[in-house]
């Protein structure tokens, strides 16, 4: 995010969706249903918005890059502040505010989308990071990954009623580096910048030494990552099930332990083609369809 960037780009996409792309920040929005001026001024309030949000985090990078420690980074921009709020409650192990960008981003545009406004149903989507905005008695149905590569496993349905604002998904075939082997793991939370804190962490702790699992430093893999020289998977071969098992189930510890913190209200952790559920919304498992079978 260090490199100069063009101007922010601008398209509009069948069925009334915006494209929105800076540098490497690549958003879908969609108002999905609302009064038709209303619509309009949402959509030249989130275009208005859009354009400083790179340049802003460019300033702050420094900071967003280095691992928390026991006092609050001090950042002014509202995506950094994002950023950090959601890995604050994380602190106890490595984490840095990077681990929430797509998400803080995803919810900053919806913020700057919806305000003021009367909308029924709206979405930002930041690569598979999503920000929600839900009227009374809508309900959104999100692709559930699989193995973040495009195939989905499934979907969710969010209602109005649930806590659910945001969804992340992260995993070693993803966009960003991890030290675990999963798929893929999805993490419903009351925003994205949460979910996408808490998805890196699972998705982390998703793990298990095995020889069919290969690791190299972070720093040797990306120069501009966060990571350091930590060991991060490259390729995952095919485990044994018990090795499988074993990898969710450490997943599965640390989630609970979110949910029962309220940092997550729901989870589903992928690892070749078994895949545990944590749910706790008021639609309850019914709101969650899978198609892959649960270990």
């Amino acid at each position: 995010m260090t490199r100069p960037w063009g101007p922010p780009r601008i398209d509009a996409l069948p069925g009334g969706r915006l494209h929105l792309q800076h540098g490497p920040i690549d958003l879908i929005v969609e108002i999905s249903a609302g009064d038709r001026d209303e619509v309009q001024r949402a959509r030249r309030q989130a275009m208005g918005h859009f354009a400083d949000i790179l340049a802003t985090l460019v300033t702050e990078l420094p900071q967003l890059r280095a691992p928390l420690g026991p006092r609050p980074p001090r950042l002014n921009g509202p995506v950094a502040q994002r950023m950090a709020a959601a890995c604050w409650p994380h602190r106890d192990v490595f984490i840095t505010p990077m681990a929430a960008v797509a998400g803080a981003v995803a919810d900053d545009v919806l913020a700057a989308l919806v305000r003021g406004r009367r909308l029924d149903r709206a979405y930002v989507n930041n690569g598979g990071d999503i920000a929600l905005h839900l009227g009374p008695g809508a309900i959104y149905r999100v692709g559930l990954a699989d193995d973040r590569d495009g195939a989905l496993g499934g979907f969710i349905d969010v209602h109005a009623d649930d806590p659910v604002r945001g969804i992340a998904t992260s995993g070693w075939r993803g966009r960003s580096l991890s030290l675990g082997i999963a798929d893929a793991v999805t993490v419903l939370a009351a925003d994205a910048a949460a979910a996408d804190a808490a998805a890196t962490l699972v998705a982390n702790a998703v793990n298990v030494d095995h020889p069919a699992v290969r690791r190299a430093p972070a720093c040797d893999v990306r120069d501009d990552t966060d990571l350091g020289d930590l060991p991060v998977t490259i390729a995952v071969e095919p485990l044994p099930r018990a090795a499988v098992q074993a990898a969710l189930q450490s997943g599965r510890a640390v989630a609970q332990r979110m949910r029962r913190d309220g940092l997550i209200h729901g989870a589903c952790l992928r690892l070749q083609g078994i895949s545990e559920l944590i749910v706790d919304t008021p639609s309850g498992p019914d709101g969650i369809h899978e198609e892959t079978a649960r270990a």
